[in-house]
Protein backbone atom coordinates (compact mmCIF):
# COMPACT_ATOMS: atom_id res chain seq x y z
CA UNK A 1 0.00 0.00 0.00
CA UNK A 2 1.45 3.61 -0.69
CA UNK A 3 1.68 5.57 2.02
CA UNK A 4 0.48 9.06 0.84
CA UNK A 5 1.77 11.56 3.85
CA UNK A 6 5.32 10.35 3.11
CA UNK A 7 4.77 11.85 -0.54
CA UNK A 8 2.92 14.59 -0.09
CA UNK A 9 4.91 18.30 -0.56
CA UNK A 10 3.43 19.40 2.80
CA UNK A 11 4.79 16.82 5.14
CA UNK A 12 8.24 17.33 3.21
CA UNK A 13 7.91 21.11 3.07
CA UNK A 14 6.96 21.96 6.85
CA UNK A 15 10.44 19.57 8.46
CA UNK A 16 12.97 19.92 5.73
CA UNK A 17 13.52 23.70 5.44
CA UNK A 18 13.02 24.13 9.04
CA UNK A 19 15.82 21.55 9.80
CA UNK A 20 18.37 22.77 7.10
CA UNK A 21 17.03 26.78 8.29
CA UNK A 22 18.17 25.73 11.53
CA UNK A 23 21.14 24.61 10.17
CA UNK A 24 22.38 26.99 8.11
CA UNK A 25 22.18 29.79 11.60
CA UNK A 26 24.18 27.40 13.48
CA UNK A 27 26.81 27.30 10.53
CA UNK A 28 26.43 30.92 10.42
CA UNK A 29 26.61 31.51 14.29
CA UNK A 30 29.89 28.48 15.01
CA UNK A 31 32.27 31.34 14.41
CA UNK A 32 31.49 34.13 16.03
CA UNK A 33 29.96 31.85 19.01
CA UNK A 34 34.00 30.36 18.71
CA UNK A 35 35.19 33.72 19.21
CA UNK A 36 33.05 34.95 22.28
CA UNK A 37 34.11 31.71 23.89
CA UNK A 38 37.72 31.91 23.69
CA UNK A 39 37.46 35.61 24.67
CA UNK A 40 35.17 34.73 27.58
CA UNK A 41 37.36 32.26 28.64
CA UNK A 42 40.16 34.63 28.09
CA UNK A 43 38.48 37.16 30.07
CA UNK A 44 37.15 34.66 32.66
CA UNK A 45 40.80 33.15 33.53
CA UNK A 46 42.40 37.24 33.92
CA UNK A 47 39.55 37.30 36.41
CA UNK A 48 40.09 35.01 38.27
CA UNK A 49 44.31 34.95 38.36
CA UNK A 50 45.06 38.39 39.57
CA UNK A 51 47.75 40.35 37.70
CA UNK A 52 47.90 42.46 40.30
CA UNK A 53 49.72 39.85 42.41
CA UNK A 54 53.31 39.36 40.68
CA UNK A 55 54.68 36.10 39.00
CA UNK A 56 51.22 35.63 37.41
CA UNK A 57 52.00 37.13 34.24
CA UNK A 58 55.09 37.31 32.40
CA UNK A 59 56.32 41.67 32.36
CA UNK A 60 55.76 43.57 29.47
CA UNK A 61 59.43 43.68 27.73
CA UNK A 62 59.29 47.51 26.73
CA UNK A 63 58.52 48.50 29.89
CA UNK A 64 61.46 45.72 31.54
CA UNK A 65 63.53 47.14 29.59
CA UNK A 66 62.64 50.62 28.49
CA UNK A 67 60.87 51.77 31.13
CA UNK A 68 58.26 52.97 28.86
CA UNK A 69 54.43 52.00 28.87
CA UNK A 70 53.37 50.35 25.79
CA UNK A 71 49.48 50.88 24.55
CA UNK A 72 48.81 47.50 26.16
CA UNK A 73 50.34 47.58 29.70
CA UNK A 74 47.64 47.90 32.13
CA UNK A 75 45.14 46.23 30.10
CA UNK A 76 45.34 42.82 31.84
CA UNK A 77 45.07 44.90 35.03
CA UNK A 78 42.16 46.53 33.62
CA UNK A 79 40.37 43.43 32.33
CA UNK A 80 40.68 41.90 36.01
CA UNK A 81 38.92 44.92 37.00
CA UNK A 82 35.67 45.18 34.58
CA UNK A 83 35.50 41.45 35.59
CA UNK A 84 34.68 42.48 39.16
CA UNK A 85 32.53 45.62 38.31
CA UNK A 86 35.26 48.26 38.95
CA UNK A 87 34.91 50.30 35.86
CA UNK A 88 36.78 53.30 37.54
CA UNK A 89 40.09 51.34 38.14
CA UNK A 90 39.48 49.80 34.75
CA UNK A 91 39.71 53.32 33.35
CA UNK A 92 42.83 53.61 35.47
CA UNK A 93 44.74 50.85 34.77
CA UNK A 94 44.19 51.43 30.79
CA UNK A 95 41.45 53.42 29.60
CA UNK A 96 42.21 52.55 26.11
CA UNK A 97 41.73 49.27 26.64
CA UNK A 98 38.42 49.55 28.12
CA UNK A 99 37.23 51.37 24.99
CA UNK A 100 38.68 48.27 23.39
CA UNK A 101 36.79 46.07 25.15
CA UNK A 102 33.36 48.12 24.27
CA UNK A 103 34.32 48.26 20.53
CA UNK A 104 34.84 44.66 20.80
CA UNK A 105 31.62 44.01 21.90
CA UNK A 106 29.84 46.29 19.71
CA UNK A 107 31.67 44.61 16.93
CA UNK A 108 30.72 41.53 17.60
CA UNK A 109 27.06 42.40 18.05
CA UNK A 110 26.86 43.47 14.50
CA UNK A 111 28.77 40.67 13.51
CA UNK A 112 26.17 38.05 14.88
CA UNK A 113 23.26 39.72 13.32
CA UNK A 114 24.65 40.25 10.19
CA UNK A 115 25.52 36.35 10.25
CA UNK A 116 21.98 36.05 11.10
CA UNK A 117 20.74 38.09 8.75
CA UNK A 118 22.59 36.06 6.20
CA UNK A 119 24.53 39.33 4.76
CA UNK A 120 28.33 39.00 4.78
CA UNK A 121 30.54 41.02 7.41
CA UNK A 122 32.89 43.49 6.08
CA UNK A 123 34.86 45.84 7.89
CA UNK A 124 36.22 48.05 5.00
CA UNK A 125 38.22 50.91 7.02
CA UNK A 126 39.82 53.78 4.69
CA UNK A 127 43.16 54.49 4.51
CA UNK A 128 42.39 57.55 6.96
CA UNK A 129 40.41 55.59 9.42
CA UNK A 130 43.65 53.04 9.94
CA UNK A 131 45.87 56.32 9.92
CA UNK A 132 44.01 58.07 12.65
CA UNK A 133 43.75 54.88 14.67
CA UNK A 134 47.37 54.46 14.52
CA UNK A 135 47.59 58.25 15.95
CA UNK A 136 45.09 57.29 18.61
CA UNK A 137 47.74 54.79 19.43
CA UNK A 138 50.54 56.71 19.20
CA UNK A 139 49.25 59.68 21.09
CA UNK A 140 48.20 57.59 24.26
CA UNK A 141 51.46 56.10 24.23
CA UNK A 142 53.27 59.44 23.68
CA UNK A 143 51.08 61.05 26.62
CA UNK A 144 51.36 58.50 29.17
CA UNK A 145 55.46 58.00 29.16
CA UNK A 146 55.64 61.72 29.64
CA UNK A 147 55.51 63.60 32.78
CA UNK A 148 52.41 65.68 32.52
CA UNK A 149 50.75 62.16 31.42
CA UNK A 150 50.89 60.24 34.99
CA UNK A 151 47.33 59.68 35.07
CA UNK A 152 47.29 57.51 32.15
CA UNK A 153 49.63 55.50 33.94
CA UNK A 154 48.95 51.99 34.86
Amino acid sequence: MHDVNADSPRASDSQGPTQSGAGVLLGRLAVPAGILAAVVGAVAYVGAVDPNEPGHYPACPLLQYTGLYCPGCGGLRSAHAVVHGDLLAALQDNALAVAGYALFAVLWTFWVIRSVRGRPVRLDLSPLQLWTAGALLLVFTVVRNLPFGGWLHP
